[in-house]
């Protein structure tokens, strides 16, 4: 008997429904012991939370807003929020599973991101923040055609909604594609 396993990959706007999903993904993703099994964790950086279930149903229903959901056989696997901003669009809330990460479903994902910003909302630019500190992800959007800016936005000390920091130094770079 032969056995074929599929790995197709599929993208469509997130529902409210899909809120508590999307919230494990991205924490499975960012934060705790779980997130060590991938990449991109932050766990050396923050604890606590990356998002909450009010910040993701706040995504999803925001008329200028998409949260992209990318399945493989019917499992949300990975997610990206896309936000329509006059010429350009921002990508945030960027989450693959830690299990799959490295195996290039990341580039899949921001590269039909651009796509679907620019045929959609005729964006020319993509932006994103990143810390700083993060340079082996910066690399990597760097590697997709991201260009640092050197502009630089604060952390929010204090708020507890967007972690905890393990260091007093963090702040958001400006990283910004030019979409042809």
């Amino acid at each position: 008997m032969k056995t074929t396993s599929s790995t197709e990959t599929t993208f469509r706007d997130a529902t409210v429904g899909d809120v508590p999903v999307l919230v494990a993904l991205v924490e499975s993703a960012y934060r705790g012991d779980a997130s060590r099994a991938g990449w991109t964790t932050e766990a050396d950086l923050l604890d606590g939370q990356r998002t909450d279930p009010e910040g993701v149903k706040a995504v999803v229903t925001d008329p200028d807003s998409r949260l992209l959901v990318v399945e493989r056989d019917g499992r949300i696997v990975a997610c990206c929020q896309l936000e329509h901003r006059g010429a350009h669009a921002y990508f945030g809330m960027f989450a693959v599973s830690p299990e799959i990460q490295g195996g290039g479903l990341g580039k899949t994902v921001i590269a039909e991101a651009e796509r679907l910003v620019r045929a959609e909302w005729g964006a020319t630019e993509m932006h994103m923040t990143v810390i700083k500190q993060r340079d082996e992800l910066i690399a990597w959007y760097e590697r997709r055609g991201y260009r640092r800016t050197g502009r630089m936005s604060p952390f929010p000390y204090g708020d507890e909604r967007f972690g905890i920091p393990q260091r007093d130094d963090l702040e958001f770079e400006l990283l910004i594609k030019e979409l042809a």
